[in-house]
């Protein structure tokens, strides 16, 4: 779900800035070549480069802080008319007041036609992005599929809302209730809501049940943390909070988020752009230097260049992490991976895989992982699968934000520190997360790898 929703906004943020930029070349052109206002002296374009970085800039800058990607609360789906009148509002009136003291000879009347039309741009991209949603549910795939635990009063009231409110970007599947009369909608028991999860490919979990069911819900938050699922409560509970917790309000109804993604909304927009941003940039000096690496390899030792390796990202999800390889050929097979402790001797590494852990060169295939959104630059780092099964319930909190190439725990210490505290300087990063910390790991991470310090 999580994945689905984050898609959505990258996808409104896409559609603004291309559409802005649209607006402001028809506005020139509609300034130019309709006879109003004052007569130009030329019909050449009134823009330049520097006008439409200033538009790149300023507008998203200004949506983010009023919030108008901000999805999930009591709105549509596609966000709050409301937020994007005062967004496009506030954005054309700071445009004006720098092209007031850089560009004074811009038109005052094409400002104001390129007001117009991007509000008409933006509100009708918004209209055929909830048309697109509402063909998506009409064939069966909704942006949110939900079940509900629970089927008393309160389930009715939040069945009613979400409809109601969030209406085709949601399907309710059905409802979970050891006390429920069964009926087309009744799935199962509650002890059942893990694997009907699954097996209805659920996003999103809506516990309803009453307040002396409270070690019941404690249970089945934690069976759901090993699902990919957004888990949220009807209160009346409070104390069932893993790394964040929110209050959001559907149709009047409260929902309070247990299981909620740390990183999200407009911070997670920022921390997106940021790592592709750098990551692209980064390619530059990385695929030349890949290269080298790969052919050094294959020169060196038989087997494979690179490897790909099941770990466990956000919210439990599996996928494959990309390495070079620095062992021999088929080295999980000459010791069990699932007993062996790492340290600095191991016989299975080469020579070069040597150099390359110890400069942390070995890491660099991810930056694929990062362009896939696998990861991102800096987070915790991504666990083998067999480590994430032996998890207490509040170790998996720190699968509540992307898994990262460095991390607060690498700068701290890195490989000389055991498992269980690495897990504590993971959740302090996860508390503490701000894109200034980032740039403070990523800094120490270049000294670290420098000095090549607790890498093997």
């Amino acid at each position: 779900m999580f994945g689905k929703l984050r898609r959505l906004i990258l996808i409104l943020c896409a559609a603004d800035a291309i559409g802005t930029q649209l607006a402001l070349l028809a506005a020139d052109s509609l300034r130019r070549f309709l006879p109003l206002g004052r007569e130009l002296g030329t019909l050449d374009s009134q823009l330049n480069i520097y006008i439409h970085l200033m538009v790149a800039v300023l507008f998203p800058v200004v949506f983010l802080v009023v919030s108008v990607y901000d999805v999930r609360r009591d709105v549509r789906p596609v966000g709050d008319a409301r937020a994007l009148f005062v967004a496009v509002s506030t954005a054309t009136l700071a445009l004006a007041g720098a092209l007031y003291f850089s560009y004074r000879d811009v038109p005052r009347l094409l400002v104001f036609y390129f007001y117009f039309f991007d509000l008409l741009i933006l509100t009708t991209a918004r209209l055929a992005m909830a048309l697109i949603l509402r063909v998506m549910h009409a064939s069966g795939k909704p942006l949110t599929r939900i079940l509900l635990v629970g089927a008393g009063a309160g389930a009715d009231a939040v069945t009613l809302a979400l409809n109601t409110r969030l209406g085709h970007s949601i399907q309710i599947i059905g409802c979970a209730d050891d006390s429920a009369t069964p009926d087309s909608k009744f799935l199962g028991r509650v002890e059942d809501v893990p694997r009907l999860a699954r097996d209805h490919q659920v996003d999103e979990v809506i516990i309803c049940l009453p307040a002396e069911n409270y070690t019941q819900v404690e249970r089945l938050t934690f069976a759901l943390q090993t699902q990919s699922v957004r888990v949220r409560l009807v209160p009346d509970f409070l104390k069932l909070v893993m790394v964040k917790s929110s209050v959001d309000l559907v149709g009047g109804i409260p929902l309070i988020g247990l299981r909620e993604p740390r990183i999200d909304g407009s911070l997670w927009a920022i921390k997106r752009i940021f790592d592709l941003t750098v990551t692209l940039f980064g390619m530059i000096v990385a695929l030349p230097l890949m290269g080298v690496i790969a052919l050094a390899i294959k020169l060196t030792s038989a087997g494979p260049v690179a490897f790909t390796q099941p770990r466990v990202g956000e919210n439990g999800k599996t996928f494959g992490m990309y390495k070079f390889r620095t062992m021999v050929a088929d080295a999980e097979k000459k010791v069990n991976t699932e007993t062996f402790e790492k340290r600095p001797d191991d016989p299975r590494v080469t020579p070069l895989g040597r150099f390359l852990r110890r400069t942390s060169m070995d890491e660099l295939p991810q930056i694929f992982n990062v362009l896939k959104g696998e990861m991102s630059l800096v987070g915790p780092r991504p666990e083998m699968t067999f480590i994430v099964d032996k998890y207490e319930p509040w170790q998996r909190q720190r699968l509540a934000v992307p898994p990262g190439m460095t991390g607060w725990w690498q700068v701290s210490g890195r490989s000389d520190l055991p498992m269980h505290l690495n897990t504590q300087y993971d959740l302090y990063y996860i508390r503490n997360y701000s894109i200034l910390l980032d740039l403070k790991i990523l800094w120490r991470t270049a000294g670290a790898v420098i000095k090549g310090k607790g890498a093997y």
